[in-house]
């Protein structure tokens, strides 16, 4: 079994955060944390690997799509399209927002990567996300307005849901000889036991 400490996650920093040159700012909340950066790009995404990112099926879309059909009725809006098209379009939209510009991808690792990263970044939607995370502190976009002017909510970045979901994603988007296996100075005060050689 892996150490605890070798525990990766990825994170994607999204066009909206690139435009509003928070990529520092957002680096630096993980670096801060102890958490170690094993690799990074930034470019543009593929659309066809972006959809195979959001890896989601015709039940999640039909589920999604229902409830958009639903909502649209009870608001006096036309429901003219199967719920499941309704469903396809929430990733259609995110596949556009992801493709329109650079994004800057990595993958940090440390003991619990994923949880940690998920609790800097906060809710999904910026506008119940936490004071103190990314999301909370940085944005202020929401569904509402999103849905209002029919696209993908801002939300500056991404990270992995869970371990799978994690394993799953870096492997799409980075190979194994992109990841850096390095020896971080911090990670002494970190992980070893002793703390040996703190005192001269």
């Amino acid at each position: 079994m892996a150490h605890f400490k070798d525990e990766k996650t990825l994170v994607i920093i999204k066009p909206d955060g690139i435009q509003r040159s928070l990529m520092g700012e957002i680096v630096s909340r993980f670096e801060r944390t102890g958490l170690k950066m094993v690799g990074m790009k930034f470019g543009m995404l593929d659309e066809k690997r972006v959809w195979e990112h959001y890896n989601k099926d015709d039940a999640w879309f039909l589920k999604k799509g229902a409830k958009i059909a639903e909502d649209r009725k009870a608001n006096g809006l036309s429901a003219d399209k199967e719920p499941i098209e309704y469903g396809k379009d929430i990733i259609g939209a995110l596949v556009k927002f992801m493709t329109c510009g650079p994004v800057l991808s990595f993958v940090l690792q440390g003991n619990q990567a994923v949880a940690v990263v998920k609790k800097l970044v906060g809710e999904t939607e910026p506008t119940t996300s936490d004071v103190g995370t990314i999301r909370g502190d940085l944005t202020i976009d929401s569904y509402a307005i999103a849905a209002v002017d029919d696209r993908a909510v801002r939300n500056l970045i991404h990270c992995s849901d869970n371990v799978g979901d994690a394993q799953r994603e870096i492997a799409l988007w980075f190979t194994d000889e992109e990841l850096v296996n390095y020896r971080l100075i911090p990670e002494a005060i970190l992980y070893d036991v002793n703390l040996d050689g703190i005192l001269e």
